[in-house]
């Protein structure tokens, strides 16, 4: 089989004559693009002749002195499953791909929203996982690496949608290629190429910045490996050195004789606290170190015999977590979920007792708000869940200074370095578009992402020489606390740079998620909407449906009529479904200004197919802002097909 050649990719320069190696993108399971031209590249020993067969087209050609080949395959129609066949001038010599499908692929990159895969949304979507034997869809996700070096290949493999598979796809990516599927009938493939906090200028190549000469600069920098390797070995000596004071100084566990990871009596010293939350607004303002938590829980006989599971959602920063003194798990990230299996027989019936070692380096520390909170089973049924929320015990271990992470450079998230990486071995391999889920990482620089994004789209598009290659962007979805009052935010400034970018770059679409996100999660768990928006944005702009409707209401122009403004859409009207509503209840979120530029909450009411918005507070209204938040929690400006508007602004303030 073809996955047994891959290994000796790393042996190129010692090529024989018995070999033939094709990069691991082009193996078994595949999924060719429909109706481009296609290549099959690879390694073998120079001056071979080499035959290939696929799909009724034959070809040969002979291997160069670099140990190069390539075919150029004509375009070809939607089908397979099909065979493709490399052989040599020694007969021996030969290789086969298996299982070959023939439809639309498509690129999912971003940051950790398209990162996020489908395990981590698994008790949400337990009956769609089951549901996932769908062998026409299918993924290669690319490794996780990075660095500056050109790469010959990208490493990973193909994998057909299926239940033991599915759980590692990227949520979005998956969702995504099944409603594309269910409506074209077509095998659909998923390169997968994201990670995790990535700004979008690690994903453009050196020609793609060269209007932004800061940014090369900074590459060119750290292209220096030996200045590189100082960096990061100075970061990991700061870290090791903070982590190993800590280690040292912390109450809890640096006395053999009284460890409080462990059921102890004396917690006459221990103070209360309510989580979640953080320790900093109830009691210990500015912390930094190790805190230690406690929980005492009542387990009925009848959940000792089941499976369990303990949730605590989200931990700010790394927690280390016991059960009756012994260790469950540990997590080294805020960002990553608390779902730990409990061993069977360590909850006894009655009394035990959780502890949790929480190390916080900067910022604030506690059990994140807005998840799940309990011991439960498995499977839960009515009663056979615990309630961990409400009053804990807790007890500082030590206090410390915060670990100077701010100064640190993330190498990963570096200008260029994800395009070397993980685009760039890509670039061969003919694609339908790209699916793009990104923008976090650059709210704090709104006013340069559209131009940077185009950059981008521009790069990619010259790179796999499409010039009207399809590029769908997700919104940035609602995050952190609601305002109290209207107010800035850099969030709704980068959505609004993504709005004017989809609608000012040809062969581009938008699809909005200001209603998917959470409140105290930055990755929200409804993966399957957003891959459901997202394809019905590849029907409009992709596959050139001009009867589905892919976007909620978007603003167009607005009139004054004495204290009142009236806003105009477009997307509105023009067939069925496409009208206004206000969900569940009425409008919110709207503010409303005067020529002094202070905002205030207005009311707002759809009237013959605009919507007028008004307040007592300013009498001469010369602006309006819609969903202007990081999380406008509650915005319901919809059409009738169920799709919101994206947030906006009448002003340029």
């Amino acid at each position: 089989m073809l996955k047994k050649t891959f290994i000796f990719l790393l042996l190129l320069p010692l090529v024989s004559a018995a070999q033939i190696i094709l990069p691991p993108l082009l193996s078994d399971n595949m999924v060719l693009q429909r109706d481009q031209a296609l290549k099959i590249w690879g390694w073998a020993s120079p001056g071979e002749e080499l035959s290939l067969t696929f799909n009724g087209f034959r070809a040969s050609t002979k291997v160069l002195a670099d140990s190069t080949w390539e075919f150029k395959l004509p375009a070809m129609q939607a089908g397979g499953p099909y065979d493709l066949e490399l052989k040599g001038t020694n007969e021996k010599n030969r290789l086969k791909v298996y299982n070959i499908l023939i439809g639309d692929v498509w690129l999912c990159s971003g940051q950790s929203n398209m990162d996020y895969q489908l395990h981590k949304s698994s008790d949400l979507y337990k009956a769609d996982i089951k549901a996932s034997l769908q062998p026409e869809i299918r993924e290669f996700a690319v490794k996780s690496d990075y660095g500056f070096r050109h790469k010959k290949y990208a490493e990973g493999s193909w994998k057909e949608a299926r239940p033991e598979n599915v759980m590692r796809f990227s949520a979005v990516g998956y969702f995504f290629a099944l409603e594309l599927y269910k409506k074209y009938k077509i095998p659909i493939g998923i390169i997968h190429s994201s990670y995790p906090g990535t700004p979008a200028e690690s994903w453009i190549s050196a020609e793609g910045l060269k209007e932004f000469p800061p940014y090369r600069q900074k590459a060119d920098l750290f292209k220096d490996s030996a200045y590189t390797h100082k960096i990061v070995q100075a970061q990991k000596r700061i870290s090791a050195d903070w982590l190993d004071v800590i280690n040292k100084l912390d109450e809890g566990s640096s006395s053999p004789q009284r460890l409080w990871k462990n059921n102890i009596s004396d917690l006459k010293d221990w103070h209360t606290i309510s989580f979640p939350g953080f320790i900093e607004d109830q009691a210990e303002p500015d912390f930094n170190g190790v805190l230690w938590i406690k929980k005492k829980v009542h387990i009925p006989a009848r959940m000792t015999q089941s499976r369990l599971v303990l949730e605590l959602g989200l931990i700010d920063d790394i927690d280390s977590t016991y059960i009756n003194g012994v260790n469950i798990g540990s997590r080294d990230n805020k960002y990553l979920v608390r779902k730990y299996q409990i061993p069977p027989g360590l909850l006894k019936e009655g009394e035990n007792w959780i502890t949790l070692r929480i190390v916080d380096k900067e910022g604030k520390c506690g059990i994140v708000q807005g998840k799940s909170y309990q011991i439960r089973t498995e499977d839960p049924l009515p009663g056979d869940a615990i309630d961990l929320s409400g009053e804990w015990l807790y007890k500082v271990g030590y206090r410390s200074a915060p670990l100077p992470s701010e100064k640190f450079v993330s190498i990963d998230k570096l200008p260029e370095i994800m395009y070397y990486s993980k685009i760039e071995p890509l670039i061969k391999y003919a694609i339908r578009g790209v699916a793009w889920y990104q923008g976090e990482s650059n709210t704090s620089k709104y006013s340069e992402y559209k131009e940077l994004l185009a950059s981008l789209i521009n790069d990619w598009r010259n790179k796999w020489q499409l010039r009207e290659m399809p590029f769908l962007i997700v919104q940035l979805a609602n995050y952190m606390d609601p305002p109290a009052l209207p107010s800035a935010s850099d969030w709704a400034l980068l959505r609004e740079a993504q709005a004017k970018l989809a609608r000012e770059v040809s062969n581009s679409g938008l699809a909005v998620a200001i209603d998917f996100g959470e409140q105290y999660d930055i990755h929200p768990a409804n993966k399957k909407d957003v891959g459901r928006r997202l394809a019905l944005v590849a029907r409009e702009v992709a596959y050139g449906d001009s009867t589905v409707i892919s976007s909620g209401p978007v603003y167009r122009s607005m009139s004054i009529s004495k204290n009142k403004i009236d806003l105009y859409f477009d997307k509105v009207g023009d067939q069925s479904g496409d009208e206004l509503e206000a969900r569940n209840g009425a409008l919110k979120h709207f503010a409303i200004a005067g020529e002094d530029k202070v905002f205030h909450w207005a009311k707002a009411k759809i009237k013959n197919g605009r919507v007028q918005v008004w307040s007592k507070k300013v009498k001469q209204p010369v602006a309006v802002r819609y969903a202007w938040a990081d999380n406008p929690q509650g915005c319901n400006l919809y059409n009738k097909s169920g799709l919101p508007a994206s947030p906006f602004r009448t002003d340029q303030w």
